[in-house]
């Protein structure tokens, strides 16, 4: 129909290039006039042929939060076992910069043709993210962000928006004036500084009367978080009003009533997710509120949305997908 060989027909439909513009307009009237859709199925048989193996890297270790995304992402490599889809999942813990780059270079020595990432936001990272996705090998960030990069898309939660109800929700404690310590997990962390951002900015839009003591690192890991919220109390005995945009919310609140248990005051608590400890913290009125981000969905997510890039053909690229904001109390946990 179009009077060119079927190569060239293959290469306007594939994006690869090599064709005369007056010719790749020509086909692609046609495609246009008749209709034609690639056929998927046909699409899942050379699928099939050319298996996919997708890494990821979490820090899971220490971190229970991680498990959910860990299930999501084997209940995807399941959906998908049929078109030749496998999942290489990396196991870190923390967030030291040599030990990520090293769980990167370890997902493509072991021949993993797409990554989904959850890594640190630092200047190292970006740039050997950026030299992998130039290698042709396609990147799609879950659960937090990394800025400067060409990812194809992000799979996660609107940390912002987060933190915007946690906000909100520590404006309704009704304190006349909040001294509030800020534990993130990591400083690296892009969604975490962002979860901050949210509930401060928040805070102030409703006018309440406010004081940051510190914002300390918890590096999601209750013994360390014990410690160094259990210092920070020590030092300012007036906190009432603890903030937890990362991990390690057992041994936050473990500092806390012991810190507590001298004082006149009680402490508020708003963390995230929605792990076993948190939900019997929240039972036991240990934690206020806990906010929740559907961490299954986000594994689950992003394996199938990359699988679809390399069914089109690297044509079509996946478009963000942000989880629910879902907030829970002892009422509904």
């Amino acid at each position: 129909m179009s009077g060119v060989s079927r190569g060239t027909v293959d290469r306007v439909l594939h994006g690869r290039g090599g064709v005369i513009p007056e010719v790749e307009i020509r086909v692609q009237q046609v495609l246009d006039r008749y209709g034609y859709v690639p056929n998927k199925a046909g699409k899942i048989l050379v699928a099939r042929q050319k298996p996919l193996k997708i890494g990821c890297f979490l820090p899971l270790l220490g971190n229970d939060f991680f498990e959910a995304v860990t299930a999501g992402y084997r209940e995807a490599e399941a959906d998908l076992a049929d078109y030749g889809v496998s999942v290489l999942i990396r196991e870190i813990r923390g967030y030291e910069i040599e030990v990520h780059e090293a769980a990167l270079n370890e997902l493509v020595q072991e021949g993993c043709k797409a990554l989904c990432l959850t890594t640190i936001d630092v200047p190292e990272i970006r740039e050997r993210v950026n030299k992998i996705i130039k290698s042709g090998i396609p990147v799609i960030t879950v659960n937090t962000d990394i800025t400067g990069t060409d990812r194809l898309c992000y799979v996660g939660s609107n940390y912002r928006e987060g933190g915007c109800v946690a906000g909100k929700l520590a404006a309704m404690f009704g304190e006349r004036d909040l001294k509030i310590l800020i534990v993130v997990g990591s400083g690296k962390i892009k969604g975490h500084n962002e979860r901050s951002e949210g509930f401060l900015q928040t805070i102030r839009d409703y006018h309440v009367a406010h004081t940051v003591v510190e914002t300390c690192e918890s590096l999601d890991d209750n013994n360390f978080a014990y410690e160094t919220v259990l210092k920070a109390l020590r030092k300012y005995p007036d906190v009432n009003c603890v903030f937890v945009a990362g991990g390690g919310a057992f041994g936050i609140c473990q500092a806390i009533r012991e810190a507590d248990a001298g004082r006149s005051h009680e402490t508020r608590v708003i963390v995230y997710d929605d792990v076993e400890s948190t939900r019997q913290m929240v039972l036991s009125g240990d934690i206020d509120f806990t906010i929740c981000q559907e961490p299954r969905r986000q594994g689950n997510e992003a394996i199938h949305r990359m699988f679809n890039y390399f069914i089109s053909n690297k044509r079509i690229k996946p478009e963000d997908c942000l989880t629910q904001t879902v907030i829970k109390m002892k009422e509904n946990i």
